[in-house]
């Protein structure tokens, strides 16, 4: 019931089922204009022929294939815990296959700071991939994702899947995905413990990046400290997306992956009610 928002963008490319920006031969009308030598007369307007005496065309919108680039960020704590690891491949194959069953070309590529793999969108169902995004070794596991490195295609859907849990100022981002005529939408795996913990007492934290524990205790004060900047963080990526129109949706890890889509990505149109 749920896909990416094909309809809401102009197609340009090869033969598929969605409208594109010029004239083809669907049954969607779209103007008229003079015979030229050498058109299809099936598309002569004889209607108006026998009313004007003048020889018209029919013109149609063509119909072709959508494009759609995922991008999705291999980087440790995408899969920090068992709910997060689900949410975030659930997130990936679903939206690899809603694509696949609508027509379009489709591709993904996995990246981990400035190391990136292609994942083959047939072998989305499998475990392969995992293994493909394990085999990533970046310079530095802190490094944010590097996009510019990825050969994003003109006229694409971008969609970048990430929990966003780097430093960095999104609007390079942002910006990255929108070239070349880009769409970009961006969905954000997360979970209830990251976004909203009830920390109190000593406890060893893990860098999920770089394996490494650090112990802390955490007081009220500290506890609030996180809060604010969480909130901060992601008020700095809703205003990147808000300034460079493009959707983001922050999709929660502990609720079903087809409820959180339409409490979620539904209502920001990173989804549409497919026909």
């Amino acid at each position: 019931m749920l896909r990416l928002p094909f309809r809401n963008k102009v197609w340009r490319g090869a033969a598929g089922e969605f409208a594109g920006s010029g004239t083809g031969a669907s049954m969607d009308f779209q103007d008229h204009r003079s015979y030229s030598p050498g058109d299809d007369p099936r598309h002569i307007n004889w209607q108006a022929y026998a009313r004007t005496g003048q020889v018209t065309m029919k013109l149609f919108r063509e119909e072709i294939r959508p494009v759609v680039d995922i991008v999705f960020d291999a980087s440790p704590s995408m899969f920090f815990t068992p709910e997060k690891k689900k949410r975030s491949t659930e997130l990936l194959t679903f939206l690899t296959e809603s694509s696949l069953k609508e027509g379009a070309s489709v591709r993904i590529y996995a990246i981990f700071g400035d190391a990136q793999t292609i994942i083959d969108p047939m072998v989305i169902h499998t475990d392969r991939w995992i293994k493909n995004i394990e085999a990533l070794v970046p310079s530095n596991p802190t490094l944010p994702p590097d996009l510019q490195r990825i050969p994003l295609r003109t006229n694409a859907l971008r969609v970048f899947i990430s929990d966003l849990l780097f430093q960095a100022d999104p609007t390079p981002f942002f910006r990255t995905l929108s070239q070349k005529q880009g769409t970009p939408i961006v969905f954000c795996p997360y979970t209830k413990s990251e976004a909203d913990p009830d920390w109190s007492g000593n406890y060893d934290f893990i860098d999920a990046e770089l394996n490494t524990r650090h112990p802390h205790r955490i007081e009220p004060a500290t506890l609030h400290r996180y809060r604010d900047a969480y909130t901060n963080h992601f008020n700095l990526w809703k205003e990147g997306a808000i300034r460079h129109q493009t959707p983001l949706a922050r999709i929660p890890c502990e609720i079903d992956l087809i409820p959180a889509l339409y409490q979620n990505a539904l209502p920001v149109k990173a989804l549409e009610m497919s026909q």
